[in-house]
């Protein structure tokens, strides 16, 4: 297993290097059509995916990857607000959003593996945990129906907080630099306005992994198809940011059927031992939830936008 483990890392870091490298290599802004194609270059990636799974695992390891890639998916999009603020507050120019994200998402597939790992780990030694998680959720989705979206106040964050008193960082961006030499004729590195926004973005990463992780777990507890699920999900998200980011206002009920999801899978994950839920079951569900709820924003447009 361990074999296939590196093969997938391998495989995902060399498409993220092919897209720097070799997509995106001139740092323009990425247009809204291009966008679509590249998401829809990493859907297709993740169905052939699946396809080997189910000819090397069946057809339940198969239905559980793809319960987990939708439930990650989902909740991925609701977490492209919080993109939009955090890139709307430091005013990130277009052409370096794409570069922040690229290492936002390499962050993001390590710390999502390290988060699995512990947390397959742990349910497996201490079962009592599950229900931990499964109140998680539902507390989660709660919240989300609630306020709309996740709340993140990007002056408030603590990385920013240390990161500013332990580095000086420039008044202005420096073309796509993390660190500068030298600036306005003073010695020394200063950190950039750029890397003031990645940290941001990754350990932004951490609340968007404390409702995706739980959710996939209540599907299964295969570490390997949490993860590459998770991946794959992730690695998908900077081209779909830049797809929808001009419509993700159109729908306006969508954090409410993603709220639902958290909260069914929530009471899933709880209930586990006394009604098991088929995984197809959990898959058709979701699915529905978030079609219906798109359906019913694009049958009631908010008027005033």
């Amino acid at each position: 297993m361990l074999y296939f483990w590196i093969l997938f890392n391998l495989f995902a870091i060399g498409m993220l290097a092919l897209d720097l490298l070799v997509f995106h290599r001139t740092g323009r802004a990425v247009r809204p059509r291009e966008a679509l194609a590249y998401s829809a270059m990493w859907i297709a990636l993740a169905a052939a995916f699946a396809e080997l799974i189910f000819f090397w695992q069946g057809r339940q390891v198969a239905l559980e990857f793809v319960t987990g890639y939708v439930l990650e998916l989902s909740l991925s999009v609701d977490n492209l607000f919080l993109f939009l603020v955090i890139f709307r507050y430091f005013s990130v120019p277009e052409p370096q959003q794409r570069k922040v994200l690229f290492w936002g998402v390499l962050g993001a597939i390590l710390m999502r593996a390290v988060f699995i790992l512990a947390g397959v780990g742990l349910i497996n030694r201490f079962h009592w945990i599950l229900y931990l998680f499964g109140a998680l959720l539902i507390y989660s989705g709660i919240r989300l129906g609630y306020t709309g979206e996740h709340q993140v106040d990007p002056a408030t964050n603590p990385a920013v907080k240390i990161l500013r008193r332990w580095m000086p960082v420039t008044d202005d961006y420096q073309g796509g630099h993390f660190f500068v030499r030298g600036w306005k004729g003073n010695p020394g590195l200063y950190a950039t306005p750029l890397l003031v926004v990645l940290a941001v973005i990754e350990t932004t990463d951490v609340l968007f992994a404390v409702d995706s992780i739980p959710a996939v777990l209540a599907v299964t507890l295969n570490a390997f198809i949490v993860y590459t699920s998770n991946v794959f999900a992730i690695l998908g998200l900077r081209s779909m940011y830049f797809a929808v980011s001009g419509l993700m206002k159109v729908f306006r009920f969508l954090h409410y059927g993603l709220a639902l999801v958290l909260i069914l899978v929530g009471l899933k994950m709880i209930a586990a031992n006394y009604f098991p839920v088929p995984t197809h079951v959990t898959l058709a569900v979701v699915a529905g939830v978030l079609l219906a709820s798109i359906a019913v924003s694009l049958a009631l447009p908010d008027k005033s936008r």
